[in-house]
């Protein structure tokens, strides 16, 4: 796509202080609700300031403030919605220091991780800038009329995606930078065109007021109407449901738990025009341990096994909580090495106690079902939000006949599952509830059963991986992070990757319209460059 030039203002985002309030469309607002604090990770003490929530009038002072701006923000030439994205980025930046040191204290998590996620932040952003200037987002297509066909002549029509309008997004507990306020989800849909009001998690509200700088300064810089962006605080029920009931908010962008994420989407089909809801909610991510494989690497698989799951306290989205495998010696040393890895552990600080307070209820329940063996447990740390991994056993016959066993324990625990053969794991695989991932451990002799696996694993996962593990989610083209319920809402659809993009738009067909109101992205002359469908076949240039 050809762009305009445009002269690059060197602005800095204010002074990295927190002020315990909320962004209101350039605005810094107190809230003047009940107050909410996050807590240090490690200690539990409230970190100031305190936040207040947001009240009813907050909440119609951000939806007016996007719906004003849509207009003038979804008309924007693409290549000044990338230059806006890139500006975000730039800004978070030199952030990146205030950043880090605030969410470590809020998540416990290590200032390494989150430099790193620091990092991907910004490369969504920048990726999003990418897609918008390359232009296939569009889905532009031409079918030119045919004046002449019999025994119907044919009219001219063109198509295009539209943006959908504001977006309300959720933030996450887990990822306080790459799933939060300037996260995946704002960033596809501040690329559809959409602007965006984003519900802070109260686990980390100073690192969310931090980022709101960042989006500030590149409102300012790009001279872009200040509705496009808001930052609220408040808790799910209340605000949440504020948010998803606005008539003028007409998709949402959550990632969280499934009981919350069901509720966000009951809340919005109840709707008197109901809209969509792209929740990612709950996941196990099975692992295939083949017989060969086993054979071939039982000690090496346990270590990446047991690396995988304790990372980041097992407080991934991807986490391998489930193993499947046929038992054999191979899976007894697999099961020996794991265990001598996860006693020896000396656990993790959770992000928050009410997180640890769940894992640990959850791990638990699992443990305590008649079917279901202890293997090996680690240590519980001394912290306010302790982190004990586990590693517990069960027969394929219990897996099977209770999907309680399926539960997630959202932290460094798993149960591996133990089959008679590759026939009964088969059988638990379609048994199996709908997955972000799935993975296959595999030797040269394990192909053909493996090849006979894939298509009961492509109906249960949104990403299907050979001799890798799950965590880990790269931001890029092919990669889709979704999958069937109850992992997410809609399988149709990636929370992670360029095509998360058509999320928030939709498409729009126009019949016979004249040529000076058609738009750009289908003019005949294609003014923006962009590839497009034109009576079937692909044309990538003009």
């Amino acid at each position: 796509m050809s762009t305009a030039p445009s002269p690059r203002q060197s602005v800095r985002p204010p002074a990295a202080d927190l002020t315990g309030a909320m962004l209101i469309a350039g605005r810094r607002v107190i809230g003047a609700g009940a107050e909410i604090r996050s807590l240090d990770a490690r200690t539990g003490q409230p970190l100031d300031p305190p936040y207040r929530s947001a009240q009813a009038a907050d909440v119609e002072a951000a939806c007016q403030a996007a719906e004003d701006a849509f207009g003038t923000y979804r008309n924007l030439h693409p290549w000044h919605r990338a230059r806006f994205l890139e500006g975000i980025a730039h800004h978070l930046t030199l952030l990146s220091d205030a950043l880090v040191e605030r969410a470590h204290q809020e998540t416990g998590l290590p200032t390494a991780r989150l430099a790193g996620e620091v990092e991907r932040t910004t490369g969504q952003l920048r990726m999003f800038a990418g897609v918008l200037t390359e232009g296939s987002w569009y889905g532009a297509r031409i079918d030119p009329a045919q004046p002449q066909r019999v025994p119907q002549p044919r009219p001219d029509i063109r198509q295009q995606h539209i943006p959908l309008g504001p977006v309300a997004v959720f933030g996450a507990s887990n990822f306080p930078l790459a799933f939060s306020v300037l996260g995946g989800d704002t960033a596809s849909a501040l690329a559809a065109g959409c602007p965006v009001i984003v519900k802070a998690h109260d686990a980390h509200l100073g690192t969310s007021e931090l980022a709101t700088y960042a989006i500030q300064a590149a409102l300012t810089e790009h001279q872009l109407p200040a509705g496009v962006f808001s930052l609220l605080v408040g808790d799910g029920p209340t605000l949440g449901s504020r948010l998803v009931t606005d008539p003028r908010i007409q998709a949402v962008g959550f990632t969280g738990s499934r009981a919350a994420g069901l509720a966000v989407v009951r809340t919005a089909a109840g709707r008197p025009q109901p809209i969509p809801v792209y929740a990612e909610m709950s996941s196990v991510n099975p692992v295939v341990l083949m017989p060969a494989a086993l054979t071939e690497r039982a000690v090496d698989l346990a270590d990446a096994f047991t690396a995988s799951l304790t990372l980041g306290a097992g407080q991934f989205c991807t986490n391998p909580g489930l193993i499947l495998a046929v038992d054999s010696p191979g899976l007894k040393t697999f099961l020996d090495a794991a265990g001598r890895i996860i006693d020896a552990d000396a656990g993790a600080t959770m992000l928050t106690p009410r997180i640890a307070k769940a894992f640990r209820i959850e791990t638990e329940t699992v443990a305590s079902h008649p079917g279901v063996e202890v293997l090996a447990r680690g240590a519980s740390p001394r912290s306010a939000s302790p982190g004990q991994a586990a590693i517990l056993t069960a027969h394929a016959d219990d897996f099977i006949a209770d999907p309680e066993l399926q539960r997630e324990m959202f932290g460094a625990a798993a149960l591996v599952v133990r089959c008679r053969d590759l026939t009964q794991l088969a059988d638990a695989v379609r048994h199996l509830e709908g997955q972000l991932t799935a993975t296959v451990h595999t030797a040269p002799d394990d192909v053909d059963d493996a090849r006979r696996l894939l298509p009961l694993l492509e109906r249960r996962a949104g990403r299907v991986l050979f001799n890798s593990w799950p965590t880990g989610v790269e931001v890029g083209h092919a990669t889709v992070h979704g999958g069937p319920y109850p992992a997410t809402s809609d399988p149709r659809t990636t929370s992670v990757g360029s095509r998360a993009i058509e999320r928030f738009l939709r498409p729009v067909a126009y019949q016979n319209l004249p040529h000076e109101l058609l738009p750009p992205a289908l003019r005949d002359d294609n003014p923006y460059n962009i590839p497009r469908r034109i009576d079937g076949s692909i044309h990538l240039t003009r």
